[in-house]
């Protein structure tokens, strides 16, 4: 399920922004950008899985000092390489008889890589990461509450795709049974046909495999199980967890029955029906990706 939120805070002498965003997935997959705050990762894996389940989730933390609390650092591996450039230079003059004005701390200071602007480390990262999880918590709401108004959509789709496979799979029982006086009368041409051409045969042997063949062709089964699955489909979605993966599965099962109810048809009624149902099983499993 797709889904964004964005949130700003500060506090502790700290600016930070929060961001996540998710794409549809079959599984579940946290991919966080937070910076190096002790306990913190942790944490907020902790806390996104409570409220997703199933997605391709992407989350950053920008963190930054307040205006006005940026420190400036002096680096030790800075000046001294600054000072031991001075010193030579210093002695390359003096062999050269060249005297030269008095350095100045500022001046040395101006030198690139003696200072360091940047966040200074944390002074209390127990306390920081505290005040980022409390920041997450209202994040994560409006990330939840988006993905469930999609997948409310989402469902309102898909319901209406099962009542139209509820309606298909009748459509193919009435379709079965109105093929029943047919399939008898092809059989008994059948039976006729073969003690015919084969004076020999005996007729309660050759009646037994024709049977065996009806009973073969019947698709009775084939739309029981059908009628089972749009109603566990109906009992999911009214669940209020994540039904996502039972959703998946189940369509694996309407696809499975579909095809078997295509390739015994023997009729061109019940060959659209089941064509019909694949179409709209297949429209669904697509849905099905996008629910968590």
């Amino acid at each position: 399920m797709t889904g964004f939120a964005a949130r700003q805070g500060g506090g502790l002498g700290h600016d930070w922004a929060w961001e996540i965003r998710s794409v549809n997935g079959k599984g579940f997959d946290l991919r966080p950008r937070l910076p190096d705050v002790e306990g913190l990762e942790a944490a907020v894996r902790a806390a996104v899985a409570a409220v997703a389940a199933r997605g391709n989730i992407s989350l950053t933390l920008r963190l930054s000092r307040s205006e006005g609390a940026e420190g400036l650092r002096l680096s030790d591996a800075g000046l001294q390489a600054a000072l031991a450039a001075l010193a030579r230079v210093e002695a390359a003059a003096g062999e050269r008889g060249l005297a030269l004005a008095p350095t100045r701390a500022a001046d040395i200071l101006s030198l690139r890589g003696v200072i360091e602007q940047g966040a200074p480390e944390i002074a209390d990262p127990v306390a920081l990461r505290a005040a980022l999880l409390a920041d997450l918590a209202p994040l994560l709401e409006d990330f939840a509450a988006m993905r469930a108004a999609e997948g409310a959509q989402i469902g309102a789709v898909i319901a209406a795709q099962i009542d139209r496979i509820a309606a298909l799979t009748e459509a193919a029982a009435e379709a079965a049974e109105a093929r029943r006086p047919e399939t008898a009368a092809a059989l008994q041409a059948a039976l006729a046909r073969v003690l015919d051409t084969a004076p020999g045969a005996d007729p309660q042997r050759v009646a037994q495999e024709l049977a065996m063949l009806a009973v073969k062709a019947d698709v009775t089964e084939e739309i029981d199980r059908l009628r089972a699955h749009v109603a566990a489909a109906r009992a999911l979605l009214a669940e209020a967890g994540p039904v996502g993966r039972k959703l998946d599965f189940l369509t694996q099962e309407f696809v499975r029955e579909s095809n078997t109810l295509c390739s015994k048809s023997g009729s061109t009624a019940l060959t659209a029906i089941g064509l019909d149902l694949k179409a709209v099983i297949d429209q669904m499993r697509e849905q099905i990706q996008n629910v968590e």
